[in-house]
């Protein structure tokens, strides 16, 4: 499963854009294309960093490497 976290980017706090919750579950994301799918390599596509807000299931993405993240008590 994946692991509930906090998140924030530089020294911004990350914040749910539909309900302003704070705590995520994070997963990596495929962001398939294509080209790539018509090709049977889907495997080798870029990836995001997903933050599934958990209050409200609203999606954020991120690239990878921009989000620092802290274990988050539920």
């Amino acid at each position: 499963m994946a692991k509930v976290v906090h998140a924030q980017v530089g020294e911004k706090r990350i914040r749910c854009l539909v309900c302003e919750g704070d705590v995520f579950r994070e997963r990596e994301v495929k962001l398939n294309s294509t080209g790539m799918e018509f090709f049977n390599m889907a495997w080798a596509n870029e990836s995001a960093n997903g933050l599934i807000c958990l209050s409200c299931g609203y999606v954020h993405l991120f690239a990878p490497g921009k989000l620092t993240l802290y274990r988050a008590q539920t």
